[in-house]
């Protein structure tokens, strides 16, 4: 069969493959142990191991690989199980592979060949028959193993599963890998020795592909302080890209709810699936690739040659299908790439066989064609981009001669005759750059469908002409597309937003003036209702996000350049594509950018990282690097050169800007004796940097700076700057860079929730008596009840009302449910009965908001009385739950109330509590008999409990005769005959049915006499038996019911 190519490092893999057949670009071998000779005692260990390892594990006996003689890398293309399968694969290669081969200069361009060829040949199959991997049987025999060993709830999800082994110290054991919507797990059973891992994706810190001495390739997986190991998996990229997707929707879902976007095929926990968490990943590749908004889909791709008439051959490239959008990518993406708006396709021509090979021409404004051909099923391509262009076309953006930006027009303004000007020459480059780009424009295309090349990077990088700014940036960043179909929208919104007052727009004032506040276009009304207007949109559009500091500078630069609606969508695009989760509360993805900057400096600046062990310092430092795009630490002059770079490379660009600061002052840096000085160094060399080509006013480059005084620093060319940065950096490849964000997004968000724990535990600390290690543990029981309760839904309350925003104590909360489950695992007596109603008027006692939300320092509270408070703590709090609840949500004078009695620490004496009528004190009873239901002395606390009712009543009897002496006393006596007695109370049962009987007594009785007693008469009364003060007094270790809770907890919810 076919095989998706996969590199292989070490062709001969120890010696265990034999070569059969090879040429110039492939190889067939055969496995050690199989067909003839048998391969000796190589051969019978390979045979052996094969023989052992399931049908899944098992390695194909004959394989092909593909390589170029100037190439040590190797490709796996097929695999068969017998050698009539794997020749008919040979054959069919050497006759219709062989002979195009030839055609190609270089190496690059055969390997991808094949590889498309082969991708091809796969997708063809895949329509015909069922993949073996979603073979239903097999898949349902492997749910059917994956709940037995597991027990976890029936709604859990199982996405797929590998064979692997799994790293247990230094030997591994060989198993099974289930991957399902909130867990990893691992199963294996070998010679009497289980091993079974259970992990949710939430807790895990590391997820990286490693590689080491033992193990050539793995995925590591960090988890609670602990480090997994998984290898010998048969698709290793395959697993680590669903584990990875896993990992990253976990993490959206549960943590960072301001960037989960519901994807069709991720809106539902209970239905993700492997095929749908693939093609998410690939949209989501697709949309950050070509910049598109976040609405489109990744719908078909095509393999075909592109004829690229500036250089007058065909690239091999992929065609790219969404609803909206027809894109084309060559074969490694930098050479050249298109992005074809469907709206503005004028018409599709599908050309014969005859004419030429499978081609079909696509028609677009501004009387341009792109040649497509050698596409397979292209008369079908052909009638579903016909079938999508029927959108209403929208005009072209053009800037250069039509758009007159607000303050290009103020600084010619302020230039005067360019024939005395001193800036003369300046702005002749300025022309130069102009006609350079125009040239451009001829030669590759202008405004959507513009062809993207090497040539295109290398004028950003010599600069962006003032007067085409605004439109490029359009351009890059995929605002234009974003404006165009959604024409009228920032006037509904600037509308809408009018007069509207919010914490949002208070903030948008208070910076309004802070913005760029010696440019001359801020020094009017004009620039700052501009500013104001665009920042109040967009966080009327985005009330997630809103306003956070740094849009207001950001912003300002773009207004400068661009229209107001251009620079609202341009805002949409740095904000909600380019630097997503920059802008929020807990800045995450600046946060995530900084980790991925560490990590490059630790491998282009090894230098640097030996002097400065502790690099995050330079996280510090850097974030309004990242935040601002360099704005506000260089000169406006120079940042908006740095804005043409990010525009055009996304965050790549602002990376390598960073490292080419930190080589460029890395002498300096070196000899720095603190942070201090290394701020002073850095902010003195941004200070330096100029733009020697800028056509902006001396004055507005004089304003831009913060600190003027240049003479003893050797000024620092931005051009020169940004192009030492792509040829020194300019290898980082944007996949890489991706890649690390989502592996330190992860480590980010496990850190803030380790912050938010310690902060947590610190306040709660100070009010009970656990030590650090056992709340450390109840945290942890705590927070993964709260997303048991998530887990299976996408509307759970517990989720919807968790905000990061909030108060460290008011993340995670538990409604009456999650808490019940916990807080019967938790509790000290084991045997208690009745669980259910202790749980409830616990919870009712302990919510004392009454939300029906209860925090992690409410929890503690009541775990802490009952574990280590006095006789008289426990007996109060059992006393205070027969109380009646109070009526509704508290309002404010109560609230103040009670906040001041928090200040002042107010201590809460027995006096004040109220007292208990007769219907509360036979509950009371009854749940002190349910607490000492099983103990080993229950016979002696049930009579003890008798005897004590029997004395309160007499007392009561007593105190109302000397109260009310003409009153009768029968309905007294009648009440007293009800209730239990000390010589008829001697078992659960017994006590069940007397407290019934008084229940219905005292009902009847109740209107004619009304008894109660206080919390001081019951305390008095129990101090007297030693058998209840002994029971409530023994000591109970927590850490027991710990290490029981961590085991059932699972299987709880599962039994739910």
């Amino acid at each position: 069969m076919w095989l998706k190519p996969e590199e292989i490092l070490l062709k001969n893999a120890f010696k265990l493959w034999v070569t059969e057949k090879d040429n110039e670009y492939f190889v067939l071998q055969r496995r050690r142990g199989y067909g003839e000779g048998g391969g000796g005692l190589t051969g019978l260990l390979v045979g052996t191991l094969d023989t052992v390892l399931d049908s899944t594990s098992k390695v194909a006996p004959f394989r092909i690989l593909h390589h170029t003689p100037d190439s040590q890398v190797y490709w796996s293309i097929a695999c068969g199980a017998t050698k009539e399968e794997i020749v008919e694969h040979w054959e069919w290669l050497q006759q219709n592979i062989m002979r195009t081969l030839s055609v190609f200069d270089s190496s690059d361009d055969i390997t991808s060949f094949v590889q498309g060829k082969i991708r091809g040949l796969i997708a063809e199959e895949g329509k015909v028959s069922l993949v073996l991997e979603d073979d239903p049987e097999k898949f349902r025999e492997a749910l059917l193993r994956f709940e037995k060993w597991f027990e976890l709830p029936q709604k859990e999800k199982l996405v797929t599963y590998y064979s692997c082994s799994y790293w247990k110290g230094r030997v591994p054991c060989q198993g099974w890998l289930y991957l399902s919507t909130n867990f990893l797990c691992f199963y294996s059973y070998l010679l009497g020795a289980e091993v079974k891992l259970v992990i949710s994706w939430d807790e895990i810190w590391r997820l990286e592909k490693t590689s080491n001495v033992i193990l050539t390739e793995s995925i590591h997986v960090q988890a609670h302080g602990e480090d997994h190991y998984f290898s010998m998996l048969l698709h290793l990229n395959e697993t680590f890209l669903i584990m990875e997707q896993l990992a990253d929707y976990s993490i959206k879902r549960l943590f960072d709810k301001e960037s989960f976007q519901r994807e069709p095929a991720l809106s539902d926990p209970l239905q993700i699936t492997k095929r749908g968490l693939e093609t998410n990943a690939r949209s989501e590749q697709f949309r950050a690739f070509f910049r598109l908004p976040k609405e489109e889909n990744l719908l078909e791709v095509h393999e075909s040659f592109l004829w690229v008439p500036f250089s007058h051959y065909n690239t091999l490239g992929k065609i790219c299908l969404s609803e909206n959008y027809l894109c084309f990518a060559s074969q490694d993406g930098s050479q050249c790439h298109v992005i074809i708006p469907m709206r503005e396709v004028q018409c599709i021509k599908a050309h014969t066989p005859a004419l030429l090979s499978r081609a079909l021409t696509v028609c677009v404004r501004g009387k341009r064609a792109l040649r497509f051909s050698e596409v397979r099923d292209y008369e079908r391509l052909a009638n579903t981009i016909r079938s999508r262009c029927g959108i209403t076309a929208s005009p072209l953006h053009s800037a250069s001669t039509e758009v007159t930006h607000f303050y290009y027009c103020v600084f010619l303004s302020l230039q005067g005759p360019c024939v005395t000007n001193p800036f003369f020459s300046i702005i002749l480059k300025e022309k130069m750059k102009e006609q350079s780009w125009n040239i451009h424009f001829s030669e590759y295309g202008r405004g959507t469908s513009m062809f993207f090349t090497k040539k295109t990077r290398d004028l950003i990088v010599r600069g962006v002409p003032e007067a085409l700014r605004g439109e490029l940036w359009m351009l890059f960043s995929g605002a234009v597309n974003d404006m165009a179909t959604h024409p009228g929208y920032y006037t509904e919104l600037v509308e809408q937003s009018l007069g509207t007052s919010t914490l949002a727009t208070d903030e948008i004032e208070r910076d309004l003036h802070r913005s760029l506040p010696e440019h001359p276009a801020f020094q009017s009304d004009t620039g700052i209702s501009a500013l104001r207007r665009v920042l109040t949109a967009y966080a009327y559009r985005n009330p997630k996000i809103g306003y956070c500091q740094a849009m207001n500078i950001l912003t300002s630069v773009l207004l400068l350049y661009a229209k107001e609606e251009e620079a609202f969508w341009l805002l949409v695009a740095v904000c909600e594509r380019m630097l997503p989760d920059y802008f929020n509360r807990r800045i995450i993805g600046a946060l995530v950018d900084q980790a991925v900057f560490e990590e490059l400096i630790r491998e282009q600046l090894p230098q640097l990282v030996e002097h400065m062990t502790d690099l995050s310092f330079f996280s510090s430092v850097s974030l309004s690097w990242f935040l601002t795009l360099f704005i506000s630490v260089l000169p406006i002059e120079s940042a908006v050169n740095v804005v043409d770079c990010f525009f055009y490379d996304g965050i790549k660009a602002i990376l390598q800007l960073g490292l080419a600061v930190l080589d460029y002052n890395m002498e300096a840096l070196i000899s720095c004796h603190d942070d201090a000085e290394a701020v002073t160094i850095l902010n003195k060399f941004f200070d330096s940097v100029t733009n020697k080509d800028s056509p902006l006013p001396p004055t507005v480059q004089q304003a831009s700076v913060g600190n003027n005084d240049k003479a003893s620093h050797v000024s620092v060319d931005i051009s020169e700057l940004i192009r030492e940065a792509y040829e020194k950096y300019g290898t980082i490849r944007s996949e890489e860079v991706e890649s690390s964000r989502k592996r330190n997004k992860l480590y980010v968000i496990q850190t803030l929730e380790d912050t938010t724990k310690q902060n947590v535990i610190r306040v709660v600390s100070q009010e009970v008596k656990f030590s650090a290690s056992h709340l450390d543990e109840l945290y942890y029981l705590f927070k993964r009840q709260h997303f048991l309760s998530c887990y299976w839904t996408m509307n759970s309350p517990v989720l919807l009302h968790h905000d990061p925003s909030l108060a460290y104590l008011e993340q995670y909360q538990l409604g009456f449910q999650q808490f019940s489950m916990l807080f019967s695992l938790l509790e000290p007596w084991t045997l208690c009965t009745g669980k259910s109603n202790l749980s409830l008027w616990v919870f009712r006692l302990i919510d004392e908001n009454q939300d029906g939300l209860v925090n992690f320092r409410e929890f503690c509270y009541a775990l802490d009385t009952l574990y280590s408070g006095s006789f008289t703590n426990k007996l109060k709090f059992l006393f205070k739950l027969h109380l009646p609840p109070g009526r509704g949500k508290v309002d404010l004078q109560a609230y103040l109330k009670q906040w001041q009695d928090e200040i002042l620490k107010k201590e809460e004496t027995i006096k004040d509590l109220p007292r208990i009528n007769q219907t509360q004190f036979i509950q009371f009873s009854k749940t002190l008999y349910n607490l000492f239901h099983g103990d080993p002395e229950e016979e002696a606390l049930y009579r003890a409990v008798a005897h004590v009712t029997s004395l309160l009543l007499r007392m009561e009897e007593v105190g109302r005769r000397l109260q009310e002496p003409s009153s009768p006393t029968k309905p007294a006596t009648a009440t007293r005959e009800g209730l239990p007695s000390e010589e008829a109370v001697t078992s659960p049962e017994s006590s069940d049915a007397s407290s019934t009987h008084s229940g219905q007594d005292a009902g009847s009785s109740l209107s004619e006499v009304e008894w109660s007693f206080s919390f001081e008469q019951v305390l008095a009364s129990l101090l007297n038996e030693p058998a209840i003060v002994s029971f409530f007094e023994r000591p109970t270790l927590i850490q027991t019911r710990l290490d029981q809770a961590k085991g059932t907890q699972l299987k709880v919810k599962a039994n739910k």
